[in-house]
């Protein structure tokens, strides 16, 4: 990957069909997945895209966004430091820029509809997941950088449904004072999961897994395990 301070501005060179040319940051915690996306939409001349960045978590992310400008941020919605969300919000300014927005498409594997409606409330100019295709893929990104809204086929529906529809549900305001990794937490924990399969399968350690779901405990003002269980299955989060 080259320096992310690297190419900042408006690129001069062009590549892909019809001269076209985007400029994208790469947001995920996982390497492979990155480097995975890198070789499939990377090569400019063939793809137009030219990715000059690359983050795995919210600070980073913030710090090469930021840096270099790109015209369009694949971003995941579970990131290590306050989750894609964070990133929008830390990212605000740069998107309301009138001359050079940057506009923010979310690449996740997760189609749950808090993370979908999270992203977009934040400022995301779409939502795909990881199944699709390099072609489809570097097409969302060119109608994103247009300003277009991009949802993979099965989320427009609900998407448009959850906006438009006067029966709607309200923001969860409890929930939505927890962190992207605490939500993990509480959802593993009203699983049933112990708190050393949580810390395994989160790729955290015990210490960090009781630290969220003491925070988690307190925001909502629960008491144990067994209330925030209940808390979650009320809300269908299980």
């Amino acid at each position: 990957m080259s320096d992310p301070t690297e190419g900042t501005g408006t690129a001069e060179t062009s590549g892909g069909e019809g001269g076209r040319h985007v400029r994208v940051v790469l947001v995920d915690d996982h390497r492979m997945f990155r480097t995975g996306v890198q070789a499939e939409i990377g090569q400019t001349e063939q793809t137009g895209v030219e990715v000059v960045g690359e983050a795995a978590d919210v600070d980073q992310a913030v710090t090469v966004i930021t840096a270099t400008r790109p015209e369009v941020v694949l971003l995941d919605v579970h990131l290590p430091g306050g989750g894609g969300v964070e990133v929008l919000r830390r990212c605000a300014p740069l998107m309301s820029d009138a001359e050079q927005p940057v506009r923010f498409l979310a690449l996740s594997v997760s189609d749950a509809a808090e993370d979908v409606i999270g992203v977009i409330r934040g400022g995301a100019r779409g939502y795909v997941t990881k199944t699709i295709t390099g072609a489809d893929l570097i097409n969302s990104i060119f109608r994103v950088q247009e300003g277009d809204a991009v949802f993979s086929p099965r989320l427009a529906g609900f998407v448009l449904d959850a906006f438009a529809s006067t029966d709607a549900p309200p923001v969860d305001e409890d929930l939505d004072r927890l962190t992207q990794r605490e939500r993990e937490v509480l959802r593993l924990i009203a699983r049933g999961y112990a708190y050393k399969e949580i810390a395994k399968q989160l790729f955290i350690s015990v210490k960090t897994v009781e630290s969220h779901v003491s925070a988690v405990l307190r925001k909502l003002q629960l008491s144990n395990r067994h209330e925030l269980t209940r808390w979650a299955t009320a809300r269908r989060l299980v």
